[in-house]
C-alpha cells in the first residue's frame, strides 16, 4: 500500500513539473522563433545615405513653424525610411518619460539576439521610436528621441551589442502610422531599420620610411 501511495506522489510530482516545464520550453520555442524572424528581415545588406541631424532638425523647424498643424496632414518626415529593410516592435514605457518596464526587456533581448547572430553582425541598424498624438508636438520630438536613445542604451549596454553600429532616431509624432487616428496606441511604435554595412576592416597600414628605402639602400651598399 505504502509503496502505491509513493508511486502514485512521484507520478503526480512529475505531472505537476511537466505542466510547469511545457509553459516554458513553449515561451523559449516562441522567443527563438521570433528571433528568427528577426534574423531574416534584418540580415540584408541595403545602403542608406540617411543624415539624421538634418531629419531631426527638419522635424524641429515644422513643430516651430507650427506646420501642418492638424495631424491628418502632415507629410511623413522621413519617407525613405519605409523602403528599407526593417521590423516593428512594441517597449512600453513608464508615463511620459523614457524609462522602460521590465516587462520590455524580453523583447529587446530578442533582438539583441538577433543583432548579435553572425548573419547581422556586418551591418549597421538605426532605432526609429514614434509617439501618439497628444500634448505638445515639441515635447513629443524631444520624448521620442530620448526613448530612441533608451533602448539604443539598454542594447548597447546590458545586451552587448557593438555601440558602433546602432543610431538612434526620435520623430515624435511627425510620422503617424494611423493618420485617422492621431491619438491610436498604434501609433506609438518602434522600427528598427538596416542602414548599411559595417565596416570592421582596420585601413591598411602605409609602409615605413626604412621599408620603402630598403631596396635602394641594398643596392648602395652593395656598390
Amino acid at each position: 500500500m505504502r509503496s502505491g501511495r509513493k508511486l502514485r506522489a512521484i507520478g503526480l510530482l512529475l505531472g505537476a513539473l511537466c505542466l510547469v516545464a511545457w509553459p516554458m520550453a513553449a515561451a523559449r520555442a516562441q522567443t527563438a522563433a521570433s528571433t528568427a524572424d528577426i534574423i531574416e528581415k534584418l540580415a540584408v545588406e541595403a545602403e542608406s545615405d540617411i543624415d539624421l541631424a538634418a531629419l531631426r532638425q527638419q522635424a524641429a523647424d515644422r513643430i516651430k513653424a507650427r506646420a501642418d498643424a492638424q495631424p491628418q496632414k502632415r507629410p511623413p518626415i522621413a519617407p525613405q525610411l519605409s523602403k528599407l529593410p526593417q521590423i516593428r516592435f512594441d517597449v512600453v514605457f513608464d508615463q511620459d518619460s523614457s524609462l522602460i518596464r521590465p516587462a520590455s526587456y524580453q523583447t529587446i533581448g530578442s533582438i539583441a539576439d538577433a543583432l548579435t547572430d553572425p548573419k547581422t553582425r556586418p551591418y549597421r541598424y538605426l532605432i526609429v521610436d514614434h509617439v501618439e498624438s497628444a500634448g505638445r508636438r515639441d515635447h513629443n520630438l524631444i520624448l521620442s528621441q530620448r526613448r530612441a536613445e533608451s533602448i539604443r542604451d539598454v542594447l548597447v549596454n546590458t545586451f552587448k551589442v557593438s555601440p558602433k553600429r546602432l543610431q538612434a532616431l526620435g520623430l515624435g509624432e511627425e510620422q503617424l502610422q494611423d493618420i485617422n487616428r492621431p491619438a491610436s496606441p498604434a501609433n506609438a511604435r518602434v522600427q528598427i531599420i538596416a542602414i548599411g554595412k559595417f565596416e570592421t576592416a582596420e585601413p591598411a597600414k602605409p609602409a615605413t620610411p626604412a621599408a620603402q628605402k630598403g631596396p635602394a639602400a641594398a643596392k648602395k651598399k652593395k656598390r
